[in-house]
């Protein structure tokens, strides 16, 4: 008996299963949906968390004393910078800081610029200047002391030869400004502006006899320091 091909049986389709709860593909799936927005919110908050730290209200310098007064509050964003060096707002500030460095005004303050008082080596000294100071004397900027003397030399025994001009010599150099006083009327007048330095205690012999003595002491900014 021969079979025809409509004789032949016609082919079941395979049936799709749905999966179920315990199918490992759903499961992986679930995993990695929940391990993606754990991620993400994990991410938002590190990105949106700060931390409140101080900052120096103006230019601190050494022999400043470092008070809530001195500072302002600031809140940083955490990974933005290491606060680990800095000081920061949510604990106490140390007892009795001075500024050993000078901090600029809205920076961060480090702690290795805060110290004890007798750490600061140094003493405020008054210089008076011939002109009206440039921009560059600001607090916190550095500047150098130059002894002018007058236009002829001494001989000896202090007699003047009259010829031989005596050249200017270095005081200090690398002092830092502690105040600048313009009173009204000094740029007009040329004259009358004060410049206060801290002057190391071995060069204050030195820089005091120049004030005191013949001829003039100039205060020289040093370049980019004022910034």
């Amino acid at each position: 008996m021969e079979t025809s091909v409509l004789d032949l049986p016609a082919p079941v389709a395979p049936r799709l299963r749905r999966p179920g709860w315990r199918d490992p593909r759903l499961l992986a799936g679930v995993a990695m949906v929940a391990g993606s927005v754990a991620l993400g919110s994990w991410a938002v908050r590190s990105a949106q968390a700060t931390v409140p730290v101080y900052v120096a209200r103006t230019a601190l310098v050494p022999g400043d004393v470092v008070d809530a007064g001195a500072l302002v509050v600031r809140d940083v964003q955490l990974g933005s910078v290491d606060l680990s060096g800095y000081l920061r707002a949510d604990r106490p500030l140390p007892d009795e800081a001075t500024a050993l460095r000078v901090v600029g005004a809205g920076e961060l303050v480090p702690r290795a610029a805060l110290g004890d008082a007798a750490e600061g080596d140094v003493r405020p000294v008054a210089v008076p200047l011939a002109h009206a100071p440039s921009r560059a004397l600001v607090v916190g900027a550095l500047v150098d002391l130059w002894l002018v003397p007058d236009g002829t030399a001494s001989g000896a025994g202090g007699a003047t030869d009259g010829a031989t001009p005596a050249a200017p010599r270095p005081l200090a150099v690398g002092l830092t400004v502690a105040e600048v006083d313009t009173p009204d009327g000094a740029f007009s007048v040329g004259g009358a502006s004060t410049v206060q330095v801290l002057v190391p205690s071995d060069a204050l012999a030195d820089v005091l006899g120049a004030l005191a003595g013949p001829g003039s002491v100039d205060v020289v900014p040093v370049p980019g320091s004022g910034g």
